[in-house]
């Protein structure tokens, strides 16, 4: 599925806010109800939109370190590695990578003492590792991203 520019629209008018209406939402794009929502299915079942979530504050929730844990492995163990890590609670994100190491999770703790026992005893234990390096976030400089302003960004070019 290709993005016209009313498609833009719809995804930007929800990155904003995924909670408008649609009756907010028709209206923000210059669209009546049913075509809007019609839109926004659409671009759901094309798997653009794969869902709407909060996004909530780690240091508020008593999180108070975030780290960014680079993770090389033995391949032979991949799957089960990645079966572990979406079970744990404490790992927000991980990505397949390239370069010297073959994962990159973003983790959070409550403390530094959390963090070293996560690292220790849980993480060094998954199925494969065999190395880590672990960089702390210091503080977040861009967390929102646009991917709407992203795609115009790219057509521009």
């Amino acid at each position: 599925m290709t993005l016209d520019n009313l498609d833009r629209k719809i995804v930007s008018a929800l990155e904003a806010d995924a909670r408008i209406s649609f009756a907010g939402l028709a209206e923000a794009v210059g669209l009546s109800k049913t075509p809007c929502w019609k839109r926004v299915k659409a671009l759901e079942d094309a798997g653009i939109i794969r869902g709407y979530t909060t996004r909530l504050d780690p240091a508020k929730l008593g999180f108070g370190i975030e780290a960014f844990i680079q993770v090389s492995i033995d391949f032979e163990l991949s799957e089960e590695f990645e079966e572990a890590v979406i079970r744990h609670p404490l790992i927000w994100r991980c990505h397949a990578t390239t370069g010297e190491a073959d994962y990159l999770l973003h983790v959070v703790t409550i403390d530094m003492a959390a963090l070293d026992r996560m690292l220790r005893e849980e993480l060094s234990r998954l199925p494969g590792v065999r190395r880590t390096v672990t960089s702390m976030a210091m503080r977040e400089i861009k967390g929102d991203i646009s991917f709407a302003a992203a795609t115009c960004h790219i057509q521009k070019r």
